[in-house]
């Protein structure tokens, strides 16, 4: 076999292997991907589907923390336009507080309630994930206001 006949074998099974390897990662790897979105983002793009991984960012709509009977915390996140449901069975981060930014992280059920494994939330005043902190203006500006983001929480309030 000549040089030439070898590297067009090697280059067809080099690009056969790695064709192999795509197939078999993109279907692994489509259920761990989640996607950030506001809560007027999700009613308009209609991203609630059960099972689906999601980032839903915004703030903790005031008077809508609830804590249930099982230990979980339940509260309404909004964009000022919309709210989403989120159901959270662990640890409240410190700063977490109505009228907040966070981000919840996790998966919607039958009902359309996100049911977060991780709520994020800084400690700094100035702390507001880029999305929701765009989304929060883009609804000021639609409404005729300008945005104010929310004073700091005082460390353990709400608790």
């Amino acid at each position: 076999m000549r040089k030439r006949s070898q590297r067009l074998w090697l280059i067809g099974a080099a690009a056969l292997l790695l064709t192999g390897a795509l197939a078999l990662a993109v279907p692994a790897l489509s259920g761990s991907v989640a996607f950030s979105y506001g809560p007027t983002d999700l009613l308009e793009k209609h991203a609630v589907k059960a099972g689906v991984s999601v980032r839903l960012g915004g703030l903790v709509q005031t008077g809508s923390v609830k804590y249930l009977n099982d230990g979980k915390m339940q509260f309404d996140v909004t964009d000022g336009k919309s709210s989403r449901r989120v159901l959270f069975g662990g640890l409240k981060p410190d700063m977490f507080a109505e009228g907040q930014s966070i981000v919840a992280v996790g998966k919607f059920d039958q009902s359309g309630t996100l049911v977060a494994d991780k709520v994020l939330a800084k400690h700094d005043e100035t702390y507001m994930p880029a999305e929701v902190y765009e989304n929060l203006k883009k609804r000021a500006k639609e409404a005729g206001e300008q945005y104010k983001p929310p004073a700091a929480p005082t460390p353990g309030a709400g608790s």
